[in-house]
């Protein structure tokens, strides 16, 4: 069987190659450095050298604002040598309770927040959060080229915007967009449908993708169909993993070349993860869980 599952390296821009499975910091639960350093370098260890964080993590409604981000900065800071093996991406944007602002104010004042935070003098990938739908794109475009322009920023991403919010940024900007984060799994097959990967494979744009396990659920399989499931543990038991792998396996396996951004906050995880490099789906594969997921056959 031959898979279709992309597992080479991908190539976000000038950031250079980065591996098919990235480590994000949406779930971090903990403000010991020990065990932050532990879960980075386990990550980096495992070939995910594409770390993800963002401003507002951390917040829990009330505080918060910035934790994960000062966290990350600490271990950084304690451990020479760390930076030079990652990708460092980030995001701003989110305001609460606003809830959103890229007016050039606040996205200056946030990217340099994240600098000064993360204790770097320039982050690798700033993205857009979420659109501001009240912030003109030529305004944010012009306030992204300019951190660019000082060196604060090496590339730029957005996420969660549809094609059309990315192509009006994409039409202001001097440079090349180089990412997009949406939500993609098994569950969530909306940038499939809507034109989202295939914007990022006509402009060359890649794909981070959060959530691929559907917030758990594709692993353990709470509140998943019983049609997806049997599909899932049918192909998980021919390849001898867990649901989990097939479930990132299905993620690689869109020739848009997605990275899957994994969260977990259990480093034997981690390691676990990279099993899903060794599925083998083929279309017959892929299409079935398609149809699984939306409850009726492809016309």
């Amino acid at each position: 069987m031959a898979s279709i599952v992309r597992t080479v390296p991908r190539t976000i821009g000038s950031l250079g190659e980065v591996g098919p499975i990235a480590y994000g910091q949406w779930r971090a639960d903990t403000d010991d450095i020990d065990t932050a350093r532990r879960l980075v370098e386990t990550a980096l260890d495992a070939g995910m050298n594409l770390i993800d964080t963002a401003d507002i993590y951390g917040y829990d409604g009330e505080g918060g604002f910035g934790t994960v981000e000062e966290l990350l900065g600490k271990v950084l800071a304690s451990t020479p040598g760390l930076r030079d093996r990652m990708v460092l991406a980030t995001k701003g944007g989110i305001t609460p309770p606003t809830p959103y602002d890229s007016s050039p104010e606040w996205i200056t004042e946030a990217c340099e927040a994240s600098l000064r935070r993360l204790g770097v003098d320039t982050i690798d990938l700033y993205q857009i959060h979420r659109p501001d739908m009240y912030a003109h794109p030529a305004d944010v475009a012009a306030t992204l080229t300019t951190l660019r322009e000082q060196g604060k920023i090496r590339e730029v991403g957005v996420s969660n915007h549809t094609p059309a919010q990315t192509a009006a940024l994409r039409a202001h900007l001097p440079f090349p967009l180089a990412a997009t984060q949406p939500e993609y799994s098994i569950l969530q097959l909306t940038p499939m449908l809507d034109g989202t990967f295939d914007d990022a494979m006509t402009h060359d744009v890649v794909p981070l993708v959060w959530s691929p396990l559907a917030g758990g659920r594709l692993a353990t399989g709470d509140g998943v169909e019983p049609a997806v499931l049997d599909v899932l543990d049918s192909i998980a038991e021919r390849e001898g993993v867990d649901r989990s792998h097939v479930a990132i396996a299905f993620v690689l396996a869109h020739p848009s070349a997605p990275i899957a951004i994994i969260g977990t906050q259990r480093p034997e995880r981690i390691v676990d993860t990279s099993r899903a490099l060794d599925v083998r789906l083929d279309r017959g594969d892929v299409y079935a869980l398609v149809q699984a997921s939306m409850g009726e056959p492809l016309p």
